[in-house]
Parts: C-alpha cells; structure tokens; sequence
C-alpha cells in the first residue's frame, strides 16, 4: 500500500513538472503561424516599398517664329551677283485702305504684281528708273526670288496692283540694293602698285632680310613708302654699314 501510493504520487510529481517545463513554449490560441520572426517580415515589407516616382517638370512649349508681326513692310536682298530675293507683309488695314481709295471692289479686280527698277546711278524719284521690269505673282505669296539678270547695278523694288485696263498701284516700296560683280574688280590700290614695282627693279642679295630690303631700296630711291618703317632705317642721307 504505501509503495502504490509512493508510485502515484512520483507520477503526479512528473506530470506536474512537465506541465511547468513545456507551458512556455505553447503557441497561444488564435495565435496565426508564420514563416519566421517577426522582425524578418517587417524588414522585407520594408525593403519592397518602392520609392516615390520623380516629380514631372512642365513642359516647356517650343518657341516659332510668328507668321506675321502686322507691318506693312517690302525687303529687298541681294543674293548673288544675278538674283535678288524679297519678302512682304500687306496688313488687313492696307487692303481696307485701297478698297477705300479705288472702291469696295477693287482688290478683288485688280492683280499683286511685282516692279523691278533698275536705278544704277541715278537718284530713284518713282518715275526716273532706268528701266524696269513687271512680274506677276499670287495672291498667297509673301516673298519671291527674282531674276536681275544684271551684276553691279543697283535696283527698287513696289509691291502694287495692276488693273485690268493696266494701270499699276504701288503698295509698298523697298529699299535700294545693288547687286556685285562677277568678276576681277578694277579698283587697284596705288600704293601697293608702286611697292610692287619697286621689287621688280630691285634684284635682293641671297640671305638678306626683309629690312635691310627696304633699307636698300629706300637708300636708293631716296625715300621708302609711306607707312612701312625698318627697325634698322637711319634715313637716306646717312651711311649703311
């Protein structure tokens, strides 16, 4: 009897310490499983939040020319020795202008037509050009490549209406441009000729230098060119060692 009651109350013993060791490590109820600490899984929601996208900087609308600046304006340019290039503006309040002068209807009867003057060497009043030309063009053009046909003459231009019976309204007037030559210019430089001549007649010693040149030549004619000095010149009437 008193063995059995030693062996159960070893065994109550046994299970009680059990019970002690094993409650620490009992997941809680409700508690859910995870795959790991729970530091781990804040560290990786951290990592995979992405970062905040770049702010968009406005755009910046692209700059162009305007079409038109509303001047009545006719430019006339010299492009090479035998074209010529214009370009115009004709504002609304112009057309007004000439439906007013001429009749309500009068820009739709008449046509733009270009007049070209040659006016070289004179003093261009509107009615003393030297000769002159007519070229027509549309209502929609703004500028035009036109033909001089002449090198080194000058030239005016009127943007204008012509009437039906022929008569030629000016608009607009352009400056006066001239055209270049195409070939050799027959201004010469005087100077520059007589220097020149003076190395024709002068035959320079080998190894000589460039001053001691015009020393020599200027002991011999006497005088040097206007404008040119030697650092070893002591005038034409001294001795040269």
């Amino acid at each position: 009897m008193t063995i059995s009651l030693s062996l159960f109350l070893g065994a109550v013993l046994a299970a009680a310490l059990l019970v002690i060791f094993l409650r620490p490590f009992r997941r809680p109820a409700g508690m859910a499983k995870t795959a790991g600490p729970a530091f781990n899984e804040e560290m990786a929601a951290e990592l995979a939040v992405p970062p905040p996208p770049p702010a968009k900087k406005p755009a910046v609308p692209a700059l162009e020319l305007p079409a038109a600046y509303g001047l009545d304006r006719l430019v006339l340019l010299v492009r090479d020795p035998y074209w010529l290039y214009a370009y115009w503006e004709i504002t609304a309040t112009k057309q007004e202008e000439f439906d007013r002068t001429y009749g309500v209807s009068a820009w739709q009867a008449t046509r733009p037509v270009l007049r070209v003057y040659d006016v070289t060497g004179i003093e261009f009043n509107g009615q003393n050009a030297n000769s002159y030309i007519d070229i027509n063009i549309n209502e929609q053009a703004d500028n035009w490549h036109i033909p001089a046909g002449r090198p080194n003459r000058s030239f005016c231009l009127d943007l204008g209406r012509r009437f039906p019976d022929g008569r030629f309204v000016t608009l607009l007037r352009s400056n006066l441009v001239t055209t270049p030559r195409d070939d050799l210019s027959e201004c010469l430089d005087e100077q520059w000729m007589w220097i020149e001549g003076l190395y024709r007649t002068y035959r320079p010693q080998y190894g000589i230098s460039s001053p001691l040149i015009l020393e020599e030549m200027g002991a011999g004619a006497g005088v040097l060119p206007l404008g040119i000095s030697s650092p070893g010149w002591r005038g034409a009437d001294q001795d040269i060692n």
